[in-house]
């Protein structure tokens, strides 16, 4: 093994041993690193119960769900609990105005009424191995960015072909990622299944209740959760969906534990955090803050207004657009915390404080000056140029590419199918599923006010300045560019399923014709082409900005050898621990009567407490408000304390409860786990003060806040009358 290799894995084993119990998202195949700490918290398991390769452990019973979230297996039969935002998706393909799963639920009675669910898929990790070596063989100082990334590109194919032939079949996943900024690679190995159904999910009032205007807040009295199960062939192995298929035998299960919990008692999650940027510099948080977070809440703003006017008025709108608004809100309202909280809390201010201590450490050391001292700088001049070009891009992609002119995804696969880089059944598949969930009269209103938006921010100087005369004068030909959005609905005959297929199906020839004619296609084509060009521009930014974060990365873990050196989030499963806690908020504004989930007001804030009750549904509840409405079952429960065995022992209904463990998107999902490896709730959310924790963690202030796995169940068995799923559980008292 190299020395940088073994000075790495020194490093971590010192600052892991160093880390506080409630920061850090850690890999499973270190967390044996952590385990003093972890048993000090309430940890009564060994770290091989966790992770290990050679017998079930806990990682068996967790999964990567749909590429965006995470899942847990809690009976032998392959039953898995998600959160209801995470099955959301699927809620909203299986819905219509005859079955609105959305508005009522859904509760399979038997196996046979699980409805399959075409394209939703899960990931068991099998093992994680460190070949930091292997992939950066060849790689020597003096190499530029772009040659490195081919020489890691080549040494990793080797590495994944190597290994899909020790794992042959093909429901096998092999990835390879770089942790901390590149400086070390893992390879992750997957088995991947396809065939996971529907089973059940709770009405949009109790699953989603407080939807935008609770998100991200506390107190949260949301039962968010949904159920699935995992299917395999009939002799054990992956398979796509058959009749034949049987419910998956996992390695492994978790067992649920109804006792509950008290502040202070141990807490810990497992799941798939999807991207955290904590190695990063002041400058690159500016650059965020501007571009991504404030451009992308803004446009969303002004695109779901107009959306939700349009489902408001219409049900049949409501469900097609239900996943679009939704997957769009969280992010809105995500990016304008973040902004919040980060200006708040001083981020830039504490990184900077941390730059200048590297720059003193830098300059201590003739070595270290000449190793680290131009890295702040080149991180500097990286971004400021980055920022010009990162601005169009995010209008670019907000207003037209990720859903803001949804006409663009048939002009999207017609250029596919012309360029012939997708089959033509695979491309009448995606249109199918497109034009399923498309209102043309709200892809309308909201592209006009999507092209007024970006031609507002992304002027035509600079797009004659960056991308050429032609491409200005294009979009600037009618002098508004709400005219040019009424041409384009106008004239376009691929904005109807009909209309496109027809375009899809064409073997005269004339199809390529008829396209370049269509202004659906011409506004798509060159709104891409500004999208290329920027990558061109980008790039030689992008390779300065990773070399340098890399080398600060690598400086940084050397100067603090002692402090927290766990990796960024990259959507490889990670380990938090904490305990359950209340906190202080200074954001929470009290109202009367609404006092459920508060303690007390404080000098500094308001103390939160550590769980919050039904009680809280009924103190939000506003009838007719489909954010609040409150079904009158669930009343009516309340109303008869009909628990079952799931109240607690002071006779309450918890719904949510907080614990300090390390999250951020992709762990929604996530088991909440005890000492003793049992579920005791579900993970979904944070604190509007944590929402700069992509960034930077603040022990005072982050929370996670979990669904109660007693209110589930509660849920199950006795509003949703589903006694057979309650039955196959291993629930302990």
């Amino acid at each position: 093994m190299k020395i940088k290799s073994l000075l790495l894995t020194a490093l971590i084993t010192l600052t892991a041993l160093t880390a506080s119990a409630d920061e850090g998202m850690w890999l499973l195949n270190m967390i044996g690193k952590n385990y003093k700490q972890m048993k000090a918290q309430g940890f009564r398991l060994k770290p091989e119960d966790i992770y290990s390769i050679k017998k079930s452990s806990l990682k068996d019973a967790v999964v990567n769900f749909g590429g965006y979230c995470t899942g847990e297996i809690v009976s032998e039969q392959g039953l898995l609990f998600t959160n209801h935002h995470c099955g959301y998706t699927s809620i909203q393909q299986h819905s219509s105005i005859d079955h609105n799963y959305l508005k009522d639920g859904f509760w399979a009675k038997t196996l046979k009424d699980e409805i399959p669910t075409p394209g939703l898929y899960v990931q068991f990790m099998q093992e994680i191995r460190d070949v930091t070596d292997q992939v950066l063989k060849g790689v020597t100082p003096s190499m530029t960015e772009n040659n490195r990334q081919k020489t890691i590109h080549s040494n990793s194919d080797a590495l994944k072909e190597a290994a899909q032939k020790e794992f042959s079949a093909d429901y096998y996943d092999i990835v390879i990622k770089p942790f901390f900024s590149g400086n070390a690679y893992y390879m992750v190995i997957y088995i991947n299944y396809n065939d996971v159904r529907f089973v059940g999910a709770a009405p949009e009032s109790i699953g989603k209740f407080g939807h935008d205007t609770d998100n991200w807040m506390w107190p949260r009295h949301t039962g968010d959760f949904s159920i699935f199960r995992v299917y395999m062939a009939p002799d054990g192995s992956p398979a796509s969906y058959s009749e034949k298929n049987v419910p998956l035998k996992p390695k492994h299960f978790l067992p649920i534990s109804i006792a509950g919990y008290k502040e202070g008692d141990f807490a810990m999650t497992l799941g798939f955090p999807g991207s955290t940027e904590r190695h990063s510099t002041s400058f690159e948080i500016i650059k965020d803050m501007e571009n991504q977070n404030y451009i992308t809440s803004y446009v969303r703003g002004i695109r779901q207004d107009i959306m939700k006017a349009d489902m408001e008025a219409d049900e049949a709108v409501r469900i097609k657009y239900a996943t679009k608004y939704s997957h769009s809100s969280n992010y809105w309202k995500k990016f304008i915390e973040a902004n919040k909280s980060l200006k708040e809390q001083k981020t830039v201010e504490e990184k900077q404080a941390q730059e200048r201590s590297f720059t003193n450490w830098v300059n201590a050391n003739p070595a270290r000056k000449a190793e680290y001292g131009t890295v702040l700088d080149s991180i500097k001049y990286a971004c400021e140029n980055l920022a010009r070009f990162e601005k169009i891009y995010y209008y670019v992609l907000e207003c037209v590419l990720n859903n803001g002119m949804e006409f663009f995804n048939p002009s999207y696969f017609a250029m596919q199918a012309l360029s012939k880089i997708a089959d033509k059944d695979d491309i009448r598949a995606k249109a199918d599923e497109f034009f399923k969930d498309y209102n043309k009269p709200t892809d309308y209103k909201v592209s006009k006010a999507m092209a007024k938006t970006l031609l507002e921010n992304v002027t035509p100087a600079e797009i004659e300045k960056y991308f050429g005369k032609e491409l200005s004068d294009y979009f600037t030909q009618y002098g508004n560019p709400e005219n040019l959005i009424d041409t384009v609905f106008l004239k376009s005959t691929i904005l109807d399923k009909e209309g496109f297929y027809e375009i899809l199906d064409d073997t005269s020839g004339l199809a390529r014709l008829t396209l370049m004619a269509d202004p659906a296609f011409e506004y798509s084509r060159n709104v891409l082409n500004i999208y290329f060009a920027l990558n061109e521009y980008t790039q030689k930014y992008e390779n300065i900005l990773d070399a340098a974060r890399r080398r600060y990365t690598k400086g940084s873990i050397a100067m603090n050898p002692k402090a927290l050196t766990y990796p960024d989030a990259n959507f490889t499963e990670r380990l938090s621990y904490g305990t359950v806690q209340t906190y202080v908020s200074r954001t929470f504004k009290p109202e009367a009567g609404k006092t459920d989930g508060v303690i007390r007001t404080t000098n500094d804030g308001v103390l939160m407490n550590y769980f919050c009750t039904l009680k809280g549904v009924m103190e939000k509840e506003i009838p007719g408000d489909y954010e609040f409405d409150v079904s009158p079952k669930l009343k009516d429960l309340y109303n008869k304390g009909d628990y079952g065995r799931y109240a607690d022992q002071d006779g309450t209904m918890h719904v949510c409860f907080l614990t300090n463990n390390d999250i951020t998107g992709g762990n929604s999902g996530s088991p909440v786990i005890d000492g003793y490896g049992r579920l005791i709730g579900l993970a979904f959310d944070g604190n509007s003060e944590s929402m700069c924790s992509d960034w930077i963690f603040n022990s005072d202030f982050q929370r996670c806040i979990n669904v109660d796995i007693r209110y589930v169940l509660f849920v199950i068995e006795k509003y949703g009358e589903c006694q057979r799923l309650i039955d196959e559980l291993t629930i302990v008292q």
